[in-house]
């Protein structure tokens, strides 16, 4: 069997827990280092869904995006969701680990993944904190091959991320080449994007406030949605943790949804 150390290991070498945003709550969350471990789900959320999922399935570890606990808790009760989640977990002895904004910006981290799925090229962090390590840094910009229309940009994302539906801003006629990527929710890269000569700013989610900044500024904006602009990376880490350890079982939540729906 292997240790969670094992894993949390590999964890903290492709996403290097130092690259998470301060704000952020990212490692083992929950779990003893010393534990065995056989099978692992992961998820973009713990929910109530993808939570039940990994109990009836006997899961070891949830890989989780988005840490939870995310917040400081005072205490761990069923009132509140979080910890009500905590507690069906630990009593199921199911460790927890979050990579969140580290694997956002990891080197093949979310980023770069939607850079390379978007076909750009000449790719480099957009926001750089440590002029040190140019490498190292949030978000992604790049261009195109070639010019397009911002049309088939959309049709390229939506290819893809396998969706339906995005929202957009802009003029889906006009001509782009330079294209910036900010997975989740993302809004304040628009500042960055600009100042790279970016022509769209790609990211998840973002205020209508910003939309109206881009507007203004004749940046385009392409919206996939929160969910969309992330989940198709924790399929990718399933594999890329199967690969690594070929006696874990390892799967990708097949339970957790998109809360929001195209109707």
């Amino acid at each position: 069997m292997i240790q969670l150390r094992e894993i949390c290991a590999y964890l903290e070498a492709f996403a290097p827990l130092q690259m998470a945003e301060d704000w952020d709550n990212v490692g083992l969350l929950v779990g003893d280092p010393q534990q065995t471990v056989g099978r692992v789900m992961t998820c973009l959320t713990v929910t109530p869904a993808s939570a039940a999922e990994a109990v009836a399935q006997s899961a070891d570890l949830i890989v989780t995006h988005h840490p939870l606990p995310f917040r400081p808790l005072k205490r761990l009760t069923a009132d509140q969701t979080p910890s009500r989640l905590l507690l069906q977990l630990i009593r199921a002895g199911i460790a927890v680990y979050s990579p969140h904004t580290a694997f956002d910006s990891a080197v093949e981290g979310i980023n770069q993944q939607l850079a390379t799925g978007l076909g750009l090229i000449d790719v480099a962090p957009l926001v750089v904190p440590d002029a040190t390590m140019p490498e190292r840094g949030a978000g992604r910009h790049g261009r195109l091959s070639e010019a397009m229309p911002l049309s088939g940009l959309v049709q390229r994302l939506k290819q893809f991320l396998s969706i339906d539906g995005l929202h957009l801003v802009g003029d889906s006629n006009r001509i782009v080449l330079r294209v910036a990527v900010a997975c989740g929710a993302a809004g304040e890269f628009l500042g960055p994007a600009a100042d790279a000569g970016c022509d769209v700013l790609v990211t998840g989610e973002t205020t209508f406030h910003t939309c109206l900044e881009a507007e203004a500024s004749e940046i385009a904006l392409l919206l996939p949605g929160h969910f969309a602009s992330e989940r198709f990376a924790v399929e990718t880490l399933a594999e890329w943790l199967a690969g690594e350890f070929p006696d874990l079982t390892v799967w990708a939540s097949r339970e957790e949804k998109d809360p929001l729906r195209w109707v």
